[in-house]
């Protein structure tokens, strides 16, 4: 059993102080927002996860799980630090890391004996060494300690799973000391151990990530020329996919990758190329494809209806994902504007981002909870986010109640041949339009 405290209490902080109590550690979860802390100690938590809430309930009931505003206490209680705090990204591309530098400060500032400081949150490449250099000097050499890196790889939605059943932990450290505790600490999530230095161990992380961002543009490339050859980009997924080199994972085609991590990592990564004099042409032409594609959806709507203006538009789903309330860098956030200036009506339907999207769009448009009201009287709907009651929707449902049978599919939740059996217009991404069935006035 180890004493664990851990800065910060976002989706990272959060799930990975939860699973680490969930083992038998002892383990207190910090943040300087109040209201965040007293919400999680009175068993309200501040993020949409999936079986997140009861894994927290059991382990605060039974005592290995806590949550303070009291960060010096916590630092000189713990033999093991995380810093999980946010990495927002600044205009040029690179990671803000305010919040790292405080933290480090902090813990320099308290250190009163041997600690092992862990960087989990997504950080550059130098990072570690910068917070070293950070505690060492507010420390005052007073006591030792080492850093680690050792980053996440977990995915909204699913990253309670995701942590418990680690593919790989990655572990990066000043000491063998350091790094045989924090690979122990991971036994029980898994065999797979990756032991490396500092700067191995961050650039991991964002290689891993824009390596993924990459296979999502690049079928989205593939996407965008099956459309004009008349090629079905599913089933060329579906080809590409059994081949074990290439595998099927992140090759479904739609409308671009959003999030905390892909938009922010992949401009990270072409910042510290940059830096190192390395012009990163592949990263940058995979975030100008996944910029281009958010906009699909718009303009397939535009070319049923050329004119927006005074059009009731369904969108279904405003999170960037499924199982998830968050909207960062969520494509909903550029095409609901857009819709909004060129004049449409939008009613939007998302199950649990609403209260979310009311920060993003305030009254622009018209929120709710029920798909089928959502959809009620509208010109077309558009779908955004591949929502499990979305993929699961009643086709001839949804028609009887549309004004005009039209769905723009920017997530390709449907076969061609249920849109065709339906008597949809239908036009998704990468395939051939289904739009024999009505003649929709322009």
């Amino acid at each position: 059993m180890r004493k664990i405290a851990v800065m910060g209490t976002g989706y990272v902080g959060l799930v990975s102080g939860t699973c680490f109590a969930d083992t038998g550690n002892q383990v207190v979860c910090c943040d300087i927002d109040q209201n965040k802390i007293d919400s999680l100690n009175n068993g309200i938590i501040p993020i949409y996860e999936p079986g997140l809430e009861e894994v927290v309930k059991r382990n605060t009931g039974e005592g290995r799980l806590t949550f303070t505003t009291d960060i010096p206490s916590a630092v000189k209680d713990a033999e093991i630090i995380y810093i999980g705090v946010g990495t927002p990204m600044a205009e040029n591309g690179e990671a803000d890391l305010t919040f790292v530098r405080n933290v480090a400060r902090t813990i320099g500032e308290n250190l009163n004996g041997y600690k092992i400081v862990v960087n989990k949150s997504t950080v550059p490449v130098g990072t570690g060494r910068m917070v070293q250099e950070i505690i060492a000097d507010a420390s005052g050499g007073k006591a030792g300690f080492d850093v680690v890196s050792n980053p996440e790889f977990l995915r909204e939605g699913s990253a309670l799973y995701d942590t418990k059943n680690m593919e790989r932990a990655v572990v990066g450290a000043t000491s063998t000391h350091a790094e045989d505790i924090i690979a122990a600490l991971h036994e029980p999530f898994t065999k797979n151990i990756v032991r490396t230095n500092l700067e191995t161990a961050e650039m991991i992380k964002y290689a891993s990530n824009v390596f993924l961002a990459t296979k999502i543009s690049y079928i989205n490339d593939i996407a965008n020329i099956c459309e004009r050859v008349g090629a079905d980009v599913t089933k060329v997924a579906e080809g590409m996919g059994y081949d074990k080199r290439i595998g099927p994972q992140f090759l479904q085609a739609g409308i671009g990758y959003g999030g905390s991590c892909f938009p922010k990592d992949s401009r990270a990564l072409v910042h510290i190329a940059e830096q190192a004099g390395y012009d990163f042409k592949l990263a940058k032409a995979v975030i100008e494809t996944n910029e281009n594609q958010k906009r699909k959806v718009v303009s397939k709507l535009q070319s049923i209806f050329p004119d927006l203006k005074g059009r009731k538009i369904a969108v279904l789903g405003l999170a960037f994902k499924p199982n998830t309330n968050d909207m960062r860098d969520a494509p909903s956030l550029e095409i609901v504007p857009e819709l909004f200036r060129l004049g449409a009506a939008v009613e939007a339907f998302d199950p649990v981002a609403v209260p979310e999207a009311r920060r993003h769009f305030g009254e622009m448009i018209n929120y709710s909870t029920d798909l089928y009201e959502t959809v009620k009287n509208a010109d077309a709907c558009l779908i955004l986010t591949d929502w499990k009651d979305i993929k699961e929707m009643n086709l001839n449902a949804v028609r009887d109640s549309l004004k005009m049978p039209v769905l723009i599919d920017g997530r390709n939740c449907f076969t061609l041949g249920e849109a065709e059996e339906a008597g949809l217009i239908y036009h998704s991404i990468g395939r051939p339009d289904v739009d024999r069935y009505a003649d929709v006035p322009k």
